[in-house]
């Protein structure tokens, strides 16, 4: 297994970039699946360390889901230029590559490997897991859509996501739920445009870089670590902020992706839909304001004995990311007013 120190970590970050824009600027379906796996060999390294093994099992588990997803890409590539002239399997061609595409990006049905590689990274790496390594696959579904069945699969993402949310304790798996729940929201974006996928896609990764770098520089992995905080209210509050934003409620920034998906969604009249992904989202306030309650009402004189290490240095970043999730209701009416 690969390792890497602080001295070649930018040297992957770089390949992981130039990966990403290889496969999404590609002419031709073998460059994409060219590019995807330079992607997935240069994430490795980054999610390895010596010191921990959770890294390592994570790191493995992610290596064996993608490779098995990349030789299912190829396949259906070679299949499809075989029989692309009929139409049956033309959609079921369709389908087999949409399908690979969904377990590149821990979709439901295919969502069961990426709570658990969650689990064993840190935030950083997380935040690529959630955030670029969602590039590649979703640009490459936006060439080659079956309708029909990215319509059910949103569905079932928004369901899933928000049923697995209930009673877990890690932060990182609700964080993981949270994405699948959100990967509906983005294909259902994907299927009116790609600026609306872009303009949700940017807003949901800024508020996952605000949650893993509080996350970061406080050192919390699970619910029950937020209670220590009971001496610092300021970051309790911005928790809070940027949760109900995550969940989208309206006055935060949070609520302005999600109203413009809504919106699209009734225009072309898909009602069913939207009421799934409106009464999913009220599930996931409710299970952040659970949370929130929770860390903010939770006190014993006990935990004033607890020390905290905190990267002190990395705290003054909060007070302007604090302010972003409070944009929404400006945003909104400058857009639709």
């Amino acid at each position: 297994m690969l390792y890497t120190n602080n001295s070649n970590k930018m040297f992957f970050l770089f390949i992981l970039f130039f990966s990403t824009m290889i496969a999404i600027s590609a002419n031709s379906w073998l460059s994409c699946w060219i590019g995807l796996e330079i992607n997935l060999l240069s994430f490795i390294p980054l999610m390895s360390t010596p010191l921990n093994l959770l890294n390592s099992e994570a790191s493995l588990k992610y290596f064996l889901t993608q490779s098995i997803a990349s030789i299912n890409f190829l396949f259906s590539i070679m299949f499809g230029l075989l029989v692309i002239k009929n139409f049956f399997f033309n959609n079921f061609v369709l389908i087999l590559i949409n399908s690979t595409l969904l377990v590149k990006m821990g979709s439901v049905p295919f969502h069961f490997w990426f709570p658990n590689v969650m689990e064993g990274l840190s935030w950083f790496n997380n935040f690529i897991l959630m955030t670029w390594q969602k590039i590649s696959p979703m640009i490459l579904l936006s060439y080659c859509m079956n309708f029909n069945y990215l319509i059910f699969i949103m569905i079932l993402n928004v369901l899933i996501g928000t049923i697995g949310s209930f009673n877990q304790s890690s932060l990182r798996k609700l964080m993981a739920f949270s994405s699948i729940n959100n990967l509906g929201w983005m294909i259902s974006a994907l299927l009116v445009s790609k600026t609306l996928w872009l303009s949700y896609f940017l807003f949901y990764s800024m508020f996952l870089f605000i949650f893993c770098f509080i996350f970061y520089i406080t050192n919390v992995f699970y619910i029950n670590q937020l209670f220590n905080f009971n001496f610092n209210y300021y970051i309790k509050f911005t928790i809070m902020l940027n949760f109900l934003s995550l969940g989208g409620l309206p006055p935060f920034l949070g609520f302005f992706p999600k109203w413009l998906i809504i919106n699209y969604l009734i225009l072309n009249k898909f009602f069913v839909s939207t009421f799934i992904f409106i009464m999913s989202s009220l599930i996931m306030l409710f299970v952040y304001i659970r949370i929130i309650y929770s860390s903010f009402m939770f006190y014993f004189i006990k935990l004033k004995w607890f020390k905290l290490f905190m990267k002190n240095n990395l705290i003054p970043p909060i007070y302007f990311l604090n302010t972003i999730s409070l944009l929404g209701m400006v945003l909104s009416t400058l857009f639709f007013f």
